[in-house]
């Protein structure tokens, strides 16, 4: 069992279902319970015993490295990968390859929360896949699903939803070229190899993709909390 030390927050995207609240702020900044979706990661990350964090950024990327620094108030190191333009999921990993540093490394959507511990996460053994799929309970915007399971291996199948996160080896982008790209395409033909593992993973998760489902978790997590 090895112990991943290593994520990346995938932060670079421009949020258009979420407009207005992104004119003038990069989604990963917007704020559930009085705190920005993507320190909710980072929280549960240095928790987990994550201690170097690499974050794409495009749009208002400049924001949030202002809002996130160094790393240093967590004690870890938070670098970043600029993109121009965002350059989607595969293309953002690929290019920030070199700063990730780690063979094996978990990657999240800024975009989504849960409430799941890391800690299971980055303790993980799975070692001989080319990626480790987190999925999730199909919710009511994605009802049909993207994958299943079968004996541990993620097959091109509807029934769970993809929850955006994932454990990588580096070798699985290696020898890909650069420039913008999708994941999916990727992992759908690691499948046919049998060369993607996964899991379901219980606990609450949300595609924070619109307002209302901001609203939503906003409200939700406001009940609790009183």
């Amino acid at each position: 069992m090895s112990q991943i030390r290593t994520a990346m927050i995938l932060a670079a995207g421009r949020g258009e279902r979420m407009r207005p609240l992104t004119d003038n702020c990069p989604k990963p900044l917007l704020k559930v319970a009085g705190k920005a979706l993507i320190n909710w990661h980072i929280d549960k990350l240095v928790a987990a015993g994550i201690t170097r964090i690499v974050i794409n950024t495009a749009y208002l990327g400049e924001m949030i490295e202002a809002h996130l620094g160094t790393g240093e108030q967590w004690g870890i190191d938070i670098l970043y990968s600029h993109e121009t333009s965002a350059l989607e999921t595969a293309g953002g990993i690929i290019k920030a390859l070199p700063i990730i540093d780690s063979e094996q490394f978990l990657v999240i959507n800024g975009d989504v929360w849960n409430d799941w511990d890391y800690q299971a996460i980055c303790q993980t053994s799975q070692t001989e896949s080319d990626a480790h799929l987190y999925l999730v309970a199909n919710p009511s915007h994605n009802l049909q699903g993207d994958f299943s399971l079968e004996n541990g291996k993620v097959v091109d199948k509807p029934e769970f939803t993809f929850s955006g996160v994932a454990i990588y080896h580096q070798g699985f982008f290696h020898g890909l070229p650069s420039g913008k790209q999708a994941l999916a395409p990727l992992l759908r033909a690691a499948m046919a190899n049998q060369q993607v593992s996964g899991q379901l993973q219980a606990g609450q998760w949300v595609d924070v993709g619109t307002p209302q489902r901001l609203q939503c978790l906003e409200q939700q997590l406001t009940n609790i909390r009183d």
